[in-house]
C-alpha cells in the first residue's frame, strides 16, 4: 500500500502493542506533534526549573542547597562535612550527589565565585580564577552557612513565600527565599538553558543597596548616579564606556570591558599581574601568552609563570632589558584575555516566564516581589497575636472563679467533656476552653493568670499598628528601607573593582615601520597640502596652486614627523607626515578638509609640527587678547586624530604662532596703532580653550589687524611703540612706519 503523502515531515514510531495485535508497526506522525509532545515539556522544564534564576537571585538548584542546610541548623551551628550536607540535599534535588558539591562548591568562600558567599567552608573548594586548581572531594571539606544567609531565612517561617511538595512528597520546601536585599544583582549568575540564556554581572551590595533605598523613595531615581557598575569578585579594573553602561542598565544586555591589575618591580624588571577578569582563568591566559611568544608576535618576554600561593593569584612576566612595562600590558591587553568582555544578559523568571529586563525594571520587580513578602510576614504576625489575644481572653474570664473553673474539671466524669462543659460554664470557645483545660496545676494561680491577662493591652496595642502597616503602602516601604539599611550597615564591602572610563585608557596600536627621510610641507591658503622630497623639490619648478589659491605655509620636517592643522571651527586634527603620499610642486596636493573628515564647511587656518611637544603657542584675537599655551596640551596619550575646544571661541582668531623661546611681537590694529610687547609678558595657561589676557586695548570699532614680528612690521621707529607692560593701547602709527603692506600669517 502506498503511504500517505503530507506536506509536513513526519516520523515513525512503534504503534501501540496492544491495538489490534500489532505488534512492531509504525505510525506516521507529523515531527511538529512529536515536538510538541516531547521537545516542549522537556525544554520548559529546563528554562523554568534548572537554568534561568528567579527574582530571588537563585537557581532551584541553589535554593535547594542552601535550605537543606537551614534546617541542617547549620546557619547559627558549628560545620559539618560537605558529604554530609550533599547527601541531606538529595532529599530535594535528585540530580546526583556530584552535581549538588558542584554547586555548593561555586556558592562557597574559599571558591571565590561571589561578592558574598553564602557557604562558609573550609578545606580546598577551588578557585574561579583557575581551570586546573581542582576542588577536593566531599569526604575531606566541610561547610556552614555564612552570617549574610540570615538575611535569606528570615522570613522564612512566617509564611513570607509558598512551599511546595519536594519530588516525591515527602516533605515540603521553598518556592523562592525571601531576601532582604536584591541578591539578583548581587550575585553574579549565569545559565544556559534551552533556545535562551541568562548571564547576569555582581554589583556592589553597598550600592545596589542605596540604589533600592533611592528607587523606594523616588521612583524617578536615576540609578546610574548611586549604582556605579558592575562589581567583580576577582577584582580587576572595569573600562566604563557610559554609554554601554546606560544601554546595560536600560535593556538588560550589553557587555562591560573587565581587564587585568598589574604593578612592575623595577628592581628585578618583571610585571606582576595580581588580579584578572572574571571572565577568565590563568591557564587561558598562559596559553595564549606563550602562543604569542611561539609566534613572534610577543618578543619583549623572556619568561611568564603561575606563582599563585595561599596568599592569592599572582602571574609573573619577566621582561627583556629595555622594554616599557607600560607598552608591553597594553600589547597583552589587545592580544590576550588580560582584558576580556563580559557580556550581559538579565534573563530573569518572573512569575515563572523568562523575561529579559533591565537594572531599573529588574529593581522594580524586586520591590513589588518583596513588598508581598513583607505583607505576608506582617499579616502572619498579626493572625498570631490575634490568636493569642483570643486565647487571653478566654483566660480573662477564668480569672472571674477560679474555683470554678476547678469543680467544672473535678465533677466531669469522662475527660472529653472537660472542654465542652468548660465552654458552657464560662461562655468560652472551643480553642479558649482547650487552652485553659491545657493550663499546668502550678500555674492556677491569680498571679500567673493576672499576668496573662496584662498582655492583652499590649498585644491589642501591636495588632492595631499591624493592621496599620498593612493599610498603608508608606509604612510597609519604609520597613524595607530599613532593612535594606541593616544589611547595608552589616555586610557592605569596598568595591573590588576598580573603575576607569575608556577616554583614560592608552589602546595598543601596532606601529608600522614608517620610512624617516627629510621633506619639505606646504599648505596653501585654500587647504591644499603638499609633502615633497629634497630631490623633487630640486627638479621641481614653479608650485602649482588652484585659481584664487596661493601660498600659505612653508617648513622643513622628517616624513615620520606629527603635524597638526588647527581649524576656523575652534579645532585641531593631528596625523603624521607619513599618511601623505610624496608628491610633485607641479600638482595641488590633498585637499584637507576631504583627507581628515572635517566637518562639513571647516577650513584650515594653521599648521604647526609639535615636534618633542616642547614650547608654547600663542593665539592672537581681534579683542586684542593673547592666549599663551602649552604645546604639551595637545600631546594626547591615545592615538586620537580630532581635538575639541583647540582655542577659545569668544573672538575672531587672527593668528596663530609656535614661540620655541621669548621675543618680542609687533601688534598692528585697524585704527592704525600698533604695540610692540615681548613675549615673556604672557604667562602659559594650563587649558587650551582660555580666552587669554588683555595685550592691546582696542576702541569698540577697532580690531586687531596683524601679528608679527618688528622686522617683518616696516615700523622704523621701534622704541615709540615699546610697551614694558600689557595690556596697552600702543601708538598710532607715523607715515615713515607703515612700511610696505606685508602679507598676514593667515
Amino acid at each position: 500500500m502506498a503511504k500517505k503523502k503530507t506536506e509536513e515531515k513526519t516520523v515513525h514510531r512503534p504503534a501501540d502493542p496492544n491495538v489490534m495485535g500489532l505488534r512492531g508497526t509504525v505510525v506516521e506522525q507529523p515531527i511538529t506533534r512529536t515536538l510538541d509532545e516531547n521537545y516542549m515539556p522537556y525544554a520548559m522544564s529546563v528554562i523554568v526549573s534548572r537554568a534561568i534564576p528567579e527574582i530571588d537571585g537563585f537557581k532551584p538548584s541553589h535554593r535547594k542547597l542552601l535550605y537543606t542546610m537551614y534546617k541542617m541548623g547549620l546557619l547559627t551551628g558549628g560545620r559539618t562535612k560537605s558529604a554530609n550536607i550533599v547527601g541531606q540535599t538529595m532529599r530535594l534535588n535528585p540530580h546526583g550527589d556530584q552535581a549538588i558539591y558542584e554547586t555548593m562548591v561555586r556558592l562557597a568562600k574559599g571558591n571565590e565565585s561571589l561578592l558574598h558567599p553564602f557557604v562558609d567552608s573550609k578545606g580546598n573548594f577551588g578557585k574561579v580564577y583557575s581551570r586546573d586548581m581542582a576542588y577536593a572531594a566531599s569526604r575531606y571539606t566541610e561547610a556552614k552557612l555564612a552570617p549574610i544567609c540570615a538575611e535569606l531565612f528570615r522570613d522564612l517561617d512566617c509564611d513570607a513565600v509558598d512551599f511546595v511538595d519536594n519530588y516525591d512528597n515527602t516533605t515540603k520546601e521553598p518556592t523562592l527565599l525571601p531576601t532582604t536585599y536584591p541578591n539578583v544583582l548581587v550575585s553574579a549568575n549565569q545559565g544556559i538553558a534551552v533556545g535562551m540564556a541568562s548571564q547576569i554581572c555582581g554589583f556592589n551590595l553597598a550600592e545596589v543597596c542605596d540604589t533600592t533605598i533611592a528607587l523606594l523613595k523616588n521612583p524617578d531615581h536615576d540609578i546610574a548616579s548611586t549604582l556605579l557598575a558592575p562589581d567583580f569578585p576577582t577584582g580587576g579594573q572595569l573600562v566604563c564606556d557610559p554609554a554601554e553602561l546606560a544601554e546595560i542598565y536600560r535593556t538588560g544586555r550589553g557587555g562591560v570591558k573587565v581587564r587585568a591589575r598589574w604593578r612592575y618591580d623595577k628592581k628585578e624588571n618583571l610585571i606582576e599581574i595580581f588580579e584578572i577578569p572574571y571572565s577568565t582563568s590563568i591557564e587561558v591566559i598562559l596559553d595564549k601568552v606563550a602562543e604569542l611568544v611561539k609566534a613572534g608576535k610577543v618578543k619583549e618576554i623572556s619568561d611568564m609563570r603561575d606563582e599563585s600561593d595561599l596568599s592569592g593569584l599572582k602571574l609573573t612576566i619577566d621582561l627583556k632589558r629595555g622594554v616599557d612595562p607600560e607598552k608591553l600590558m597594553q600589547k597583552l591587553y589587545k592580544l590576550t584575555p588580560l582584558q576580556d568582555t563580559f557580556s550581559c544578559n538579565f534573563n530573569i523568571l518572573i512569575a515563572g516566564m523568562p523575561r529579559v529586563l533591565g537594572v531599573k525594571a529588574l529593581l522594580e520587580e524586586w520591590i513589588a516581589w518583596r513588598t508581598e513578602c513583607v505583607r505576608r510576614r506582617v499579616y502572619f504576625i498579626l493572625s498570631r497575636k490575634k490568636e493569642k489575644l483570643h486565647l487571653l481572653l478566654g483566660l480573662k474570664r477564668i480569672l472571674l472563679d477560679i474555683d470554678k473553673a476547678i469543680a467544672i474539671i473535678r465533677e466531669t466524669e469522662e475527660e472529653a467533656e472537660v472542654i465542652p462543659n468548660l465552654m458552657i460554664g464560662f461562655g468560652i470557645d472551643e480553642k479558649q476552653a482547650e487552652y485553659v483545660a491545657e493550663i499546668k496545676l502550678r500555674n492556677i494561680n491569680k498571679e500567673y493568670i493576672l499576668k496573662r491577662v496584662q498582655e492583652t493591652e499590649t498585644l491589642q496595642g501591636e495588632i492595631q499598628d499591624l493592621e496599620d502597616t498593612l493599610q498603608k503602602p508608606a509604612r510597609i516601604r519604609r520597613i524595607m528601607v530599613e532593612e535594606l539599611t541593616q544589611v547595608r550597615k552589616k555586610y557592605a564591602q569596598p568595591r573590588k573593582t576598580e573603575i576607569i572610563y575608556s577616554h583614560e585608557v592608552e589602546e595598543y596600536r601596532e606601529e608600522e615601520h614608517v620610512e624617516d627621510y627629510p621633506v619639505t610641507v606646504f599648505l596653501s591658503r585654500e587647504g591644499y597640502f603638499k609633502k615633497i622630497t629634497p630631490q623633487s623639490l630640486r627638479m621641481s619648478g614653479e608650485q602649482k596652486y588652484k585659481e584664487g589659491d596661493g601660498p600659505g605655509q612653508q617648513a622643513e620636517a622628517t616624513n615620520a614627523a606629527e603635524v597638526m592643522f588647527f581649524t576656523d571651527r575652534c579645532q585641531v586634527y593631528k596625523t603624521r607626515l607619513s599618511e601623505f603620499g610624496d608628491s610633485k610642486a607641479s600638482v595641488l596636493g590633498d585637499y584637507l578638509p576631504a583627507k581628515l573628515g572635517m566637518d562639513e564647511g571647516e577650513s584650515v587656518v594653521y599648521m604647526v609640527l609639535p615636534g618633542d611637544y616642547s614650547g608654547h603657542l600663542l593665539f592672537f584675537f581681534e579683542n586684542g587678547k593673547a592666549a599663551r599655551v602649552e604645546m604639551k596640551a595637545y600631546a594626547t596619550v591615545s592615538n586620537r586624530r580630532k581635538l575639541t575646544g583647540a582655542y577659545s571661541d569668544k573672538s575672531r582668531l587672527v593668528a596663530i604662532l609656535p614661540l620655541a623661546e621669548d621675543r618680542e611681537l609687533a601688534l598692528l590694529s585697524t585704527e592704525p596703532r600698533a604695540l610692540i610687547f615681548h613675549t615673556s609678558l604672557l604667562l602659559p595657561k594650563a587649558t587650551r580653550s582660555t580666552q587669554g589676557v588683555a595685550v592691546m586695548t582696542l576702541k569698540p570699532k577697532y580690531q586687531l589687524q596683524r601679528v608679527c614680528t618688528p622686522e617683518e612690521s616696516g615700523i622704523v621707529n621701534l622704541p615709540r611703540y615699546r610697551a614694558r607692560s600689557i595690556p596697552g593701547t600702543g601708538a598710532l602709527l607715523r607715515p615713515e612706519d607703515r612700511g610696505e603692506e606685508q602679507l598676514t600669517l593667515l
